[in-house]
């Protein structure tokens, strides 16, 4: 029994995702969408243990799912109809239009994902609430689940989640992919939510695990959905080649005790080789589609030339062999099309590694006077490394140590005091 119970959630999390945006797509409304496809499931848990699992068990679920849907809409058409007469008695028309079922099931189920996908993720949603929602319903967590993974109470995620459908229904965001000049706006934001969901898996912001490899998973799997939907995309395949190859570095970045590893210290035949070769091809196709842009061809955005990035530490054979005046300039690159001070801070590192620590130093004294980076623990981290590497190790002690004082997560906290002891023990 239990075995059958875990292929059924199996299939649930494969299936559930087309399921909900097929229904969506039908009924207009993403919480009905979710109870219908609720009911196929609770069906399937009663059925499926007497009759066996079906061959085909995600058709079954939508055949169910469209069965009750048919129902519910008939029981609907009924009381409207009813309510139509009772208002024309009382000398008021109440016109309920429904939607032609018969119609809805034609449409292409890899458009009602992607529908599902641009709706989840509506800028009118904060960036949590979009981030839950996409793992809800794409991703198919339990609320349980995806408030393990952020480290909250589950009544605070299922709250945090309720609203997020409460704010598309006000907002009245169709469940449809947008055209035309709205595209790339909407697509970067989907991007964004997938990369986000990604990063908090990679490296945690806070709690006692350097990496939720679950959360890395959720996001490389909608992340390649995406890109078979959107192949025409450049950046498209740019998040799933710098997810690729991000993610092959997960096996090396702690150490036996769960320590983290700093990426010039990984042991690089623990790298994926498997994912590297995938972000690689991605990348590949990332170039091509830019290319092939029209009206002109289009420089690589921010995801491809991060990939970009990536990718040149993932064919160094070691560390040594990085060639870091080409990420220097692919930061430089990037600055240009995503200017931020995080890329900045980034591109310190680069350009002390390519061209001397004084002139990393240099940039990144720029940035600590600014303030953007305020609260920022990779600021001072960033700041101490260079500073021990000019032989300044008192200063880079306290930089650590401030360092230390911002990290919300243990394992990066232990580090930074870790390096900040070393900075002052004899000979450092």
């Amino acid at each position: 029994m239990a075995e059958l119970r875990s292929t059924i959630e199996a299939v649930w999390r494969i299936e559930s995702a087309a399921l909900i945006a097929h229904l969506a797509r039908v009924v207009r409304d993403l919480v009905l969408a979710e109870d219908l496809a609720q009911d196929a499931l609770v069906a399937a848990l009663e059925t499926w243990p007497r009759s066996g699992v079906p061959d085909r068990p995600g058709a079954w679920l939508m055949a169910t799912a469209r069965n009750r849907a048919i129902d519910r809409m008939r029981r609907d058409k009924r009381l409207a109809q009813k309510l139509e007469e009772y208002g024309r008695e009382a000398g008021e028309g109440l016109g309920v239009a429904l939607p032609d079922f018969d119609e809805s099931l034609d449409r292409d189920i890899d458009d009602e994902m992607l529908s599902l996908a641009f709706a989840v993720c509506h800028p009118v949603l904060s960036n949590e609430a979009r981030v839950a929602l996409t793992l809800k319903v794409l991703g198919g967590l339990s609320t349980g689940e995806i408030a393990r993974a952020y480290l909250v109470q589950e009544t605070t995620m299922a709250q945090r989640i309720v609203r997020a459908k409460q704010s598309l229904a006000e907002a009245r965001v169709p469940f449809e992919t947008p055209r035309g000049e709205e595209l790339p706006a909407r697509l970067s934001s989907v991007l964004e939510v997938i990369y986000l969901i990604f990063n908090e898996g990679y490296a945690a912001s806070s709690g006692e695990e350097l990496i939720r490899p679950a959360l890395c998973e959720e996001a490389l799997r909608l992340g390649r959905i995406l890109k078979g939907l959107m192949g025409g995309y450049s950046e498209v395949h740019g998040l799933a080649a710098l997810m690729e190859l991000q993610a092959s570095r997960i096996p090396a970045r702690v150490g036996p005790t769960r320590e983290p590893v700093l990426l010039l210290d990984q042991d690089r035949s623990r790298w994926d080789q498997l994912l590297i070769r995938r972000g690689i091809a991605a990348l590949s196709k990332a170039e091509a589609a830019a290319a092939q842009a029209l009206p002109s061809p289009a420089a690589l955005g921010p995801y491809a030339l991060q990939a970009e990035i990536a990718a040149c530490h993932a064919r160094a054979l070691f560390a040594t062999d990085t060639d870091w005046a080409r990420i220097a300039a692919l930061y430089d690159a990037l600055s240009q099309v995503a200017p931020s001070p995080v890329v900045e801070l980034n591109r310190t590192v680069a350009v002390g590694m390519a061209y001397g620590h004084q002139a990393g130093l240099d940039i990144i004294d720029g940035l600590v006077g600014d303030g953007a980076l305020t609260g920022y623990h990779w600021l001072p981290s960033a700041r101490g490394d260079l500073l021990f590497k000019l032989g300044r190790s008192g200063e880079a002690a306290a930089e650590f140590a401030r360092a230390a004082e911002l990290a919300q997560n243990g394992p990066a906290r232990a580090l930074l005091l870790l390096r900040a002891e070393a900075c002052l023990q004899p000979g450092a």
